[in-house]
């Protein structure tokens, strides 16, 4: 999309339950330590395309929105948020099927499903 960024994925652990370690076991921070919670995978995404976006565009400076607007999807709402996320450029008149984006990712084994649909 020309002005925002859809993704849908779910950490290893929660920022709550990666604090909750540190007061537990040290050999078991140690352990999951290499699994991010939301906040740090937003902040690697964002400062990481940030750079390339203004690499792009010759340009300095921020380029994302502070603030993310992230959801919890709810059980059961699986399906719909991924069938919305993946038409979203289609809605937006930008391709004609959502397998036409070519900057659309989904994993391999979901996308044998949404390819059915």
């Amino acid at each position: 999309m020309s002005n925002h960024v859809h993704s849908v994925f779910k950490p290893f652990l929660s920022d709550l339950e990666l604090a909750s370690l540190f007061d537990q076991d040290e050999d078991l921070l140690l352990e999951v330590s290499n699994k991010p919670g939301l906040s740090k995978i937003m902040f690697r995404l964002k400062g990481r395309s940030a750079r390339e976006c203004n690499l792009a565009l010759n340009r300095k400076g921020s380029f994302w929105e502070h603030e993310s607007f992230d959801h919890v999807i709810r059980p059961g709402n699986f399906d719909k948020t991924i069938r919305y996320v993946l038409n979203n450029p289609v809605k937006a008149g930008l391709v004609e099927t959502w397998e036409d984006w070519k900057w659309s990712y989904c994993r391999a084994e979901l996308l044998e499903i949404w390819r059915k649909k």
